[in-house]
């Protein structure tokens, strides 16, 4: 008998030197100076990331050609307090409009500048066939990520 194993959700939580407000317009507006450029679907190196700020606002990368990858949807635009995503990248590393994970994003502030950052990516068995193999790569892809977004949000 063989056992499925649903992967845990991703959660990381990073104190930031900079207001909510601060953070999450990086977050956001400011993605695309800290998305790491090799980290795209795309068949061409990526040019840029964009978050459309609005509900049903489109999340997605263009590449050195002008192509655009869906990555997902905003489902909460709620600033500076959260921010919650639809990803609709499979494990299988393309875009699949029927699959639904959630990436949410919180920050509260600390006080004196600061504000903690929590992140969520979540109901990863939704990924499909490699769900469990690309959980285990996006656990600690998700951590450089948000390295670089931490820097770029003190800076």
């Amino acid at each position: 008998m063989s056992q499925t194993i649903t992967p845990a959700a991703i959660r990381k939580t990073l104190e930031v030197r900079a207001t909510p407000q601060k953070a999450f317009q990086v977050f956001t507006d400011g993605i695309d100076r800290w998305w790491p450029k090799d980290l795209t679907i795309s068949k061409a190196p990526l040019k840029q990331v964009v978050i459309e700020p609005r509900v049903g606002g489109r999340w997605y990368g263009i590449d050195v050609d002008g192509a655009e990858d869906d990555w997902g949807d905003v489902l909460a635009w709620e600033p500076p307090g959260r921010l919650l995503l639809a990803w609709r990248i499979s494990g299988k590393w393309v875009c699949d409009p029927s699959v639904h994970t959630e990436v949410e994003v919180t920050f509260t502030d600390l006080g004196d500048g600061r504000c903690r950052v929590d992140f969520e990516h979540r109901d990863l068995a939704n990924l499909g066939e490699g769900a469990d193999t690309a959980a285990v790569s996006m656990d600690s892809g998700w951590g450089g990520i948000l390295g670089r977004f931490k820097a770029a949000a003190e800076s």
